[in-house]
């Protein structure tokens, strides 16, 4: 447990309208960061499409070091598991993803687990015979973490017992995770593809605070914007296809009054959202095939109250963002204090026309790779950020854009499209859980 950077100095962190750059670059803020937001909140860990057969496994972190498996059972249950043996805690499963046919395997002593965690056999167990060894007793498992839900198909998990129920923790942003699955006829997607993962030399909160920061598209994008324009220029009506696929890129260069009407909402615990009636994806168009299949299964008026709840990127602080309109998420996973993974997983729309995963494919080559045509640009900037942050020439990072303009409602915040309440939402609840004042 870190015990270095009291309460107080910790919370001496983060003010109204700015905040310390020990955040970015202090190793003890980012274990302690591990331990109490990483360690409390609710942590994306996948998609049950990803497990789809029994003994089915995915593998990741919940923080840095605690490694985790996701795993389907024999009675379809999905459960996820500290991937650490109960003997002398080796890390049991190594591969991503798989499939485990009869147990997990100790590769140190050959102690074998049930798919739901459960010792099932030790090797040569004569030998613990009037110790006083308990095969039963759940410390020699795999251990289930403290909660795990799942909603809609999305698996999340948390090594809080303390923590609210999934549904709570979501809170009013939970209408973005619906919005995405309803897009699908059939009101299931799954994930389809692959994944990118393109790992960033910073700190992980730069790609959060970036999603809904709507200064910066025009400035940062302003190249790949000129050429997607110019390119689009010289294409003739006749060239449908490549002039879909370049339309992606120039609406990350709207105007700073189209992005205001956009509009920013923020939640308890972190999350928030860009758009809602609007947002950069609007105007994408509508595939008839796919209508007609919407149509079918919701009926023209519910199928235009789907639509029309068009967000750009929501947070579901601190691991989870999501594009509801173009249907993939990004998962970031921290490694240190400048650096962490983010991982792009895209969903089918079951039911819908194969050329909707074509297009959310697309958008994910175009937008979110390491070798893509707007996301290198967000990895420049933080990485200069993280640089530049080294410097001693101020010790703060400032957020008052349209501070005390934030209209606040029951369940949430309201504010003006280019404003910093997504800052203001994030650090509120970076402070309350850093503070060990969240849960109360």
């Amino acid at each position: 447990m870190t015990t270095l950077i009291s309460k107080e100095e910790v919370a001496s962190l983060v003010r109204p309208t700015r905040l310390h750059k020990r955040l970015y670059l202090d190793p003890d803020v980012f274990e302690l960061e591990m331990e109490r937001i990483w360690g409390q909140a609710w942590i994306f860990i996948g998609h049950e499409s990803q497990v789809p057969n029994p003994g089915d496994f995915f593998t990741t972190n919940i923080t840095h070091k605690i490694p985790v498996v996701m795993v389907r059972d024999k009675g379809d249950s999905v459960h996820v598991l500290h991937n650490r043996c109960g003997h002398k805690g080796a890390k049991l499963v190594e591969s991503r993803q798989g499939n485990v046919r009869g147990a997990f395997r100790c590769p140190y002593h050959g102690w074998t687990f049930r798919h739901d965690g459960g010792l099932l056999k030790v090797p040569n167990e004569s030998g613990y015979d009037s110790t006083g060894f308990d095969s039963s007793d759940p410390c020699y498992s795999m251990q289930s973490v403290a909660q795990v839900e799942s909603y809609r198909g999305f698996v999340f998990a948390t090594l809080s017992a303390e923590a609210p129920d999934l549904k709570t923790w979501l809170g009013g942003a939970i209408d973005c995770l619906d919005n995405l699955c309803d897009r699908a006829p059939e009101g299931e997607v799954e994930v389809a593809g692959g994944v990118l993962r393109y790992e960033h030399q910073c700190n992980w909160k730069f790609i959060l605070e970036n999603l809904n920061d709507t200064m910066h598209p025009m400035v940062v994008h302003q190249s790949v914007v000129q050429a997607a324009e110019d390119y689009i220029a010289t294409l003739p009506e006749s060239a449908v296809e490549q002039r879909s696929e370049a339309e992606i890129i120039p609406p990350f260069g709207s105007s700073y009054e189209k992005f205001e009407d956009s509009g920013i909402t923020g939640f308890r615990y972190g999350h928030h959202y860009d758009g809602g009636k609007t947002s950069i994806h609007a105007d994408y168009k509508v595939l008839p095939a796919y209508h007609d299949a919407m149509v079918k299964a919701y009926g023209e008026e519910r199928t235009r109250e789907i639509y029309a709840f068009n967000t750009h990127n929501t947070l579901y602080y601190p691991s989870l963002t999501i594009k509801s309109a173009v249907q993939n998420i990004r998962v970031v996973r921290p490694i240190a204090v400048d650096r962490f993974v983010v991982e792009t997983w895209s969903f089918r729309l079951k039911g819908a026309p194969d050329e909707m995963l074509q297009r959310t494919l697309l958008y994910s080559r175009l937008i979110n790779s390491s070798f893509g045509m707007v996301g290198p640009d967000d990895h420049e900037v933080y990485r200069r950020a993280q640089e530049g942050l080294e410097s001693n020439a101020s010790e703060w990072v400032e957020f008052h854009r349209q501070y005390g303009r934030d209209q606040v409602l029951e369940d949430r915040v309201i504010g003006g499209g280019t404003s910093d309440l997504d800052m203001r939402t994030q650090y509120k609840a970076w402070q309350e859980y850093m503070t060990g004042e969240v849960f109360q």
